[in-house]
């Protein structure tokens, strides 16, 4: 029995699956027309701080149609994601509590939301400051140019990374539900989060002071974001020596009680 039903969870596993692939594949071949468009659209932060008649490269021999192609499935991605994050929660729905099914589609909302708004947030002020600061520094008579393989991946790293970023806010929230961690010691260590910011923007960001204060700075806000809404959303829970004290009037009355039942068996 414990066998039937395991091949049956892998079988609706693997039906979801084909579900979200078909999803992704018709959103895919509807965007293809467009590849090259997104690939510009996506380009646009560095064409516009480029110097007249600069341009990108590719050194590749087809990176020119496996470089928008790329970009085309991530935007079909992004697209069926709603689609994609429902046939996660169809699948897993079953196995939980009430409870538990009432904290995680907030969650997986929420985290959804935040990660395309660190995208945003990275596209829309980050980029723009770096490339401009980048170009600033060129020395002159440098044609300053980059295979559009190797921005894709710069684009790519820093989307993730700003993307994560902002899961901070969730992932405070989460922990201090959870009871791994309380407010007051998320406060205490707040020098160590700081320093850690920095640390993780040197890391994911490149080697200028600008993307890496662009990157540590939200960091940090969100990191206080998440203090903010753990101490709103979630109440302390009593000490267990609370619901013993002496003098309770309700717990004298279950104790009374208890005596009572004993007496009269």
């Amino acid at each position: 029995m414990t066998q039937d039903t395991f091949i049956f969870h892998l079988m609706e596993l693997r039906d979801r699956l084909v579900r979200c692939l078909i999803a992704v594949a018709l959103v895919f071949i509807c965007l293809f027309p467009w590849a090259k468009d997104l690939y510009t659209l996506l380009a646009q932060p560095l064409l516009a701080v480029l110097p007249q008649g600069g341009q990108m490269i590719a050194t590749d021999v087809v990176g020119v149609f496996l470089v928008p192609v790329k970009v085309a499935g991530m935007v079909a991605i992004m697209i069926a994601m709603p689609y994609l994050l429902y046939q996660m929660w169809a699948f897993v729905a079953p196995g939980l509590y009430a409870h538990e099914k009432q904290l995680v589609m907030p969650l997986v909302i929420t985290s959804s939301l935040l990660f395309l708004a660190g995208m945003a947030f990275a596209y829309f002020l980050v980029f723009p400051v770096v490339f401009k600061f980048m170009a600033s520094i060129a020395p002159e008579g440098v044609a300053w140019m980059t295979d559009i393989d190797k921005y894709l991946s710069f684009v790519l790293t820093m989307f993730i990374a700003f993307g994560v970023t902002f899961e901070v806010p969730v992932a405070v929230v989460l922990l201090v539900k959870m009871g791994a961690i309380s407010v007051e010691k998320l406060k205490e260590i707040r020098p160590y989060v700081i320093v850690g910011a920095f640390v993780v923007s040197a890391v994911f960001t490149p080697p200028d002071v600008v993307s890496q204060l662009m990157l540590a700075f939200p960091l940090w806000l969100l990191y206080e974001l998440g203090i903010f809404v753990a101490r709103i959303l979630i109440k302390p829970k009593p000490a267990a020596d609370e619901y013993r004290a002496p003098g309770d009037p309700e717990m004298e009355h279950e104790l009374d009680k208890i005596e009572s039942g004993r007496k009269k068996d």
